[in-house]
């Protein structure tokens, strides 16, 4: 089963839900249907990326070179889009993608987005649209600044694209997912489950509930999440 958006997973059910080790970042056609990317807004994460304020627009920092040497240091050296050789990095594959795009050669890639919530813990944000690139510099480098958009679509079951309404959802901060998780202590507030787990909006956001306070959000398992949204329906 395809996980949906805010399923709660280790870094192994990750891995085993996209069939393959993730060890970088940006991974460009992971799968013959989507690309994927892992990101983080902890303080210690190494790109700064960020949510807008309209709850459903990311910008995530492109991937910097290879360390060379211990001394080298990637942070030192601008980003960049090929290689000596010519080939593209992932860099420049997602750039190219926004150009194809752009210029109404294909539709806009999408992009699946893990996100790291504390060590061990990850969370699928959800499928996302690559609209838009910039190269901005940070005061020491140039770097690429890629923008993705969220999606309706909620998983590929069946080689399908499954969807909702957009006006349904909303991106819940990192730091509302990493408050409600020490708060549930991990595990489903109903059962107390610790697999299978969800971020939840006790009030959905369609009927007015927000993503932007742990007051709204909980943890719910699998079984008593899909309970819940069946009453709602």
């Amino acid at each position: 089963m395809q996980k949906i958006q805010d399923d709660i997973l280790s870094y192994r059910e990750m891995c085993d839900a996209e069939n393959a080790t993730l060890q970088r970042g940006m991974n460009y056609r992971l799968n013959p249907k989507y690309s994927v990317i892992l990101m983080s807004q902890r303080n210690n994460a190494p790109y700064q990326d960020r949510i807008y304020d309209d709850g459903i627009t990311i910008e995530y920092e492109g991937h910097d070179v290879n360390r060379k040497g211990y001394l080298h240091n990637p942070k030192d050296y601008d980003q960049i889009a090929k290689l000596p050789s010519g080939t593209l990095t992932q860099n420049g594959k997602f750039v190219q993608a926004v150009i194809n795009f752009k210029d109404h050669k294909r539709k806009a890639e999408l992009v699946k987005v893990y996100e790291k919530i504390i060590d061990g813990v990850w969370s699928l944000k959800g499928i996302f649209e690559l609209v838009d690139f910039k190269v901005v510099n940070d005061e020491k480098r140039n770097v690429y600044r890629f923008i993705l958009k969220l999606t309706n679509i909620t998983s590929f079951d069946n080689e399908k694209l499954t969807q909702i309404e957009i006006s349904h959802t909303r991106i819940i901060p990192s730091e509302v997912k990493k408050e409600v998780w020490k708060r549930d202590s991990g595990k489903c507030v109903v059962c107390g489950e610790s697999s299978n787990l969800h971020f939840d909006h006790e009030l959905p956001f369609s009927k007015g509930g927000t993503s932007l306070t742990a007051k709204n959000v909980q943890l719910l398992c699998m079984k008593h999440n899909l309970q819940k949204s069946a009453k709602i329906e």
